[in-house]
C-alpha cells in the first residue's frame, strides 16, 4: 500500500524518514505532524545569511524562531492542561513554574537559540498585545519559550533574532503539513554529528471507539555519533563519515526540546506522565542525556477548555481517560518522538556556517541501501 504522500515529504519536497523505507510503529495521522491535533498550528522564521569568518553582530547567521500555537488564534488565552519534565536541566523552557503550580499554560510556545530565548518570550507578549489585547490588558502573561544552542554554525552572540522574527513565525503559523529540518529555531542545530533541527510526527490512538491524536515536535540538537541508533541498528561502524569539519573548536553543547500535544482528555498529572516518556523516544535514537544537554519536555492537552476556564464559585467538571488506560498514549509519545528526531535528520542538507564550520547531512544513499 502506498504511504500517504504527506508522510513521505515536506511541503517543499524534502524527504522524510518514511520515504527511505524506515519502518515505524503505530498509525500516523493525515500529516504525520503535531498539527494533526486539531487547533494546533506551527510557524517559522528562518534566518540564513553570510559566510566566512565570524564577525559578532554581522554573521554568519544560521538561526531562527519556531512558533507553536496550542489553540486557534482567538482562543489562545484559554489555558491548556499541561505537564513538564526535565531529564537534564542544562537548558531553558520558561513558564515551567506556573505549569508545575497550576497544571496549565496559555499563549503560544516559541523555540529558538539559547541567547534569543528572552527575545522570543517578550516578542510573544508583544504579539499577544497586538492580537488579543483583552487577554493581557488587565492580567499578566508567562509565555513558554525554549532554546537549544546553535553557536557552532551561527553568530549566536550577534543576537540576530528580533521581535519582528517572532511576529513572522506567529503570524505564519498554520495547520496541515509543515516543513522540517533546517527551519525556524532548528536552523543551526546538529544531532549525532549530522545536520538536524525541526522534526515532527503523530499517532492515532483508539480508545473506547474514539480516535485521539498524539503529536510531537522536536528541536533536535543532541547526541554523539557513536551512540546513534536507527530503529535498533547501532550505526557507528557504518557512519563514521561524513564527519563534522571544524575551524572553531566544537564544545559539547547539545540539547533537545520536545513538545507533545494531544486532543485526548487528560488531567495535568497525566500530561506530566506523558512528558516523562519523551526521554524513552530520545533514547531509541541513542540520546542519553549527557551533562551539557538540556533535555526539557512539555506536554499539553487541548481537551477540557471549559474546565480550564472555570469561573469562580462553581464546581468545575473535566473529562479524563483513566490512568489504567494510559499505556497506548505512552506508546504514541515514544513513537512520535523517535520519528520526529529522524525526520529532523532526514529532511536536511549539508550546512556550512561561522568560520567555515561544516556539518554534513545524514547520507540518504546509505539509508536507502540499509533500510530500503
Amino acid at each position: 500500500m502506498t504511504d500517504n504522500p504527506h508522510h513521505l515529504a515536506t511541503p517543499s519536497g524534502k524527504p522524510r524518514a518514511r520515504s527511505l523505507a524506515i519502518a515505524f510503529d503505530g498509525t500516523p495521522g493525515p500529516f504525520n505532524a503535531i498539527t494533526d491535533v486539531a487547533g494546533v498550528a506551527v510557524g517559522y522564521a528562518t534566518l540564513i545569511s553570510g559566510d566566512g569568518p565570524l564577525v559578532v553582530g554581522e554573521g554568519p547567521v544560521r538561526t531562527g524562531v519556531t512558533a507553536i500555537l496550542p489553540r486557534p488564534r482567538p482562543e489562545l488565552a484559554t489555558p491548556v492542561f499541561a505537564g513538564v519534565f526535565s531529564q537534564n536541566g542544562n537548558g531553558e523552557l520558561t513558564g515551567t513554574h506556573i505549569i508545575e503550580e497550576t497544571g496549565a499554560f496559555n499563549f503560544p510556545i516559541t523555540i529558538t537559540n539559547t541567547h534569543s530565548c528572552g527575545v522570543t518570550r517578550d516578542g510573544t507578549l508583544r504579539w499577544m498585545q497586538r492580537e488579543l489585547p483583552a487577554a493581557i490588558d488587565s492580567a499578566w502573561g508567562l509565555p513558554v519559550a525554549a532554546e537549544t544552542y546553535d553557536g557552532f554554525l551561527n553568530d549566536i552572540n550577534g543576537h540576530h533574532v528580533g521581535f519582528e522574527h517572532v511576529a513572522q513565525a506567529l503570524d505564519g503559523a498554520g495547520s496541515g503539513a509543515i516543513e522540517e529540518g533546517s527551519v525556524g529555531g532548528g536552523t543551526g542545530m546538529i544531532t549525532f554529528g549530522f545536520k538536524a533541527g525541526s522534526g515532527t510526527a503523530s499517532r492515532i490512538v483508539a480508545w473506547q471507539g474514539r480516535a485521539y491524536t498524539v503529536g510531537a515536535f522536536v528541536q533536535s540538537n543532541f547526541g554523539k555519533r557513536h551512540n546513534f541508533t536507527i530503529r535498533g541498528l547501532r550505526v557507528e561502524s557504518e557512519l563514521t563519515e561524513p564527519a563534522i569539519r571544524e575551524a572553531t573548536l566544537r564544545a559539547e553543547k547539545g540539547s533537545i526540546i520536545a513538545i507533545i500535544a494531544t486532543d485526548a482528555p487528560f488531567l495535568p498529572h497525566q500530561m506530566k506522565r506523558l512528558a516523562r516518556r519523551v526521554p524513552l523516544g530520545v533514547a531509541m535514537t541513542g540520546g542519553f542525556g549527557y551533562h551539557s544537554s538540556g533535555d526539557i519536555f512539555l506536554a499539553f492537552s487541548t481537551a477540557n477548555p471549559a474546565a480550564a476556564l472555570a469561573p469562580s464559585g462553581r464546581i468545575a467538571n473535566a473529562d479524563f481517560i483513566p490512568d489504567v488506560d494510559i499505556d497506548p498514549f505512552f506508546d504514541a509519545v515514544i513513537q512520535t518522538v523517535e520519528e520526529s528526531i529522524l525526520n529532523a535528520l532526514v529532511a536536511n542538507e549539508d550546512m556550512t556556517g561561522r568560520d567555515g564550520n561544516f556539518v554534513p547531512a545524514l547520507p540518504k544513499a546509505w539509508l536507502k541501501d540499509r533500510f530500503g
